[in-house]
């Protein structure tokens, strides 16, 4: 069964839809109710910008008269990064007959997306972790996920490094990130593959992996020093300039990192990297600003850098809307992917006329025109002629990523506009 209304907000009731096909429930055209999820206090990835962004966009549209006059109602709920999680988040968003679960983060697809499909429920603006993702046709991606930030990691560190370890989790997502890694840096031609580090997501220490990290890249722990990407002033050059490690850790990253500095305190320098999300502005702010190790740094991202004027909108949300509340973060990606798909939401209501149902909701997405993101993205459509159709991602729109640089301790563009990945990700071998 599923369907409810859908987006954020403030509502009145709920009405039932007994004994009617998945995505038929009845719904009160007043309100409409959407769900966010996203893990909160937990020893890995936390997200919890995620679903306070939610929130404070549904005061923000019904403090300036809903959707279409409609009421947006915004369920929140936590999985705790872990399957049990997932599959109670999921199991209520079907008794609560929600039009849709937008601008979430979950690590188990495979739990939360069967759950969903069976209730007919659209996953709108995942952050892009899982391959289901990617795969589900009632999945909406906004952005490229975890495949294009590697693949496009790997294309800017190939320009710029001759051997690169990759420090990623140990899990069933993390075992996906060296292929894409290794497409990304294949466009330089005779880089060979990073060398695959895999660690835990929660550990308290990684001197043992960075010990391998450094091995990967031919560099004993001794006799060197860790430095960013780049020369002593943070530029970069435009040549191979010898090892770089790049990590992805989520929330753990900046202990990899810190674990990885001490080994390697002094000498030869030793480019480092990483992707937006396990690296970003309020952990260079809070680590030193230019003073800090990811001075000169390398990050992919999948948006443009947070000081834009292109956020500006969403940071005036959150300044009016926020209260203060200090989970968002306007620099944090799931932060902006949740801003995003509610922007694709709202654009899908106002293309829907009648009651609003996950079905109506699933409906307007597939047909409505391309949505502008204010540039944030390049326009989002989900028709068949716009699906890229990249192997083992069928449901992909957008396979464009930004480089980005730490520059004088801020976030900057290392390169003007987005980069297309897709041929990358096109020559991906295919998972096992």
């Amino acid at each position: 069964m599923a369907a409810l209304a859908a987006t954020t907000g403030i509502c009145t009731s709920l009405l039932t839809g007994c004994g009617m096909l998945p995505g038929d429930a009845r719904a009160d055209e007043g309100t409409v109710t959407v769900m966010t999820w996203a893990p909160e206090g937990t020893e890995a990835t936390n997200m919890p910008g995620m679903p306070a962004m939610a929130q404070a966009y549904a005061r923000w549209v019904n403090a300036t008269g809903g959707i279409n006059g409609r009421t947006l109602r915004v369920l929140t709920c936590n999985d705790h990064n872990d399957s049990v999680g997932a599959a109670r988040c999921a199991d209520r968003a079907r008794t609560e007959e929600v039009a849709a679960v937008v601008g979430s983060y979950s690590q188990h697809g495979r739990t939360f997306m069967t759950a969903l499909e069976s209730a007919g429920i659209p996953y709108l603006g995942g952050y892009g972790v899982t391959d289901e993702e990617f795969t589900s046709p009632l999945s909406y991606p906004v952005n490229g996920g975890q495949a294009t930030l590697l693949a496009g990691n790997g294309h800017q560190l190939a320009d710029h490094c001759e051997r690169v370890s990759l420090v990623r989790p140990d899990t069933v997502s993390g075992d996906q990130l060296p292929r894409l890694l290794n497409a990304g840096l294949a466009t330089a031609g005779d880089r060979g593959p990073a060398a695959d580090i895999r660690a835990p997501e929660d550990a308290s220490a990684y001197t043992e992996h960075a010990r391998r990290a450094l091995a990967g890249v031919g560099l004993a722990e001794d006799g060197g020093g860790a430095r960013a990407a780049g020369g002593a002033d943070g530029t970069a050059g435009d040549e191979a300039e010898g090892a770089c490690v790049t990590a992805v850790l989520g929330g753990r990253t900046d202990t990899f990192f810190d674990s990885f500095r001490r080994l390697r305190e002094d000498g030869p320098g030793v480019r480092i990297a990483s992707v937006l999300g396990s690296v970003q502005q309020s952990l260079v702010d809070r680590t030193g600003g230019p003073d800090s190790q990811w001075e000169g740094a390398y990050a992919t991202g999948w948006y443009p850098v947070s000081s834009d004027p292109r956020w500006a909108q969403m940071k005036s949300v959150i300044r009016e809307h926020a209260f203060g509340d200090n989970r968002i973060d306007a620099a944090d990606p799931g932060v902006q992917t949740t801003w995003i798909a509610y922007t694709v939401l709202r654009a899908a209501l106002e293309h829907t006329e009648g009651p609003v149902t996950a079905r109506t909701v699933r409906r307007a997405l597939e047909t409505m025109p391309p949505v502008d993101t204010g540039d944030l993205t390049p326009q989002l459509s989900w028709r068949y002629d716009d699906m890229l159709a990249v192997r083992d991602h069928p449901r992909l729109v957008n396979a464009m990523v930004t480089f980005q640089q730490i520059r004088k301790g801020t976030l900057a563009p290392a390169r003007k506009g987005f980069v297309d990945v897709r041929d990358t990700l096109e020559t991906v071998p295919g998972g096992s």
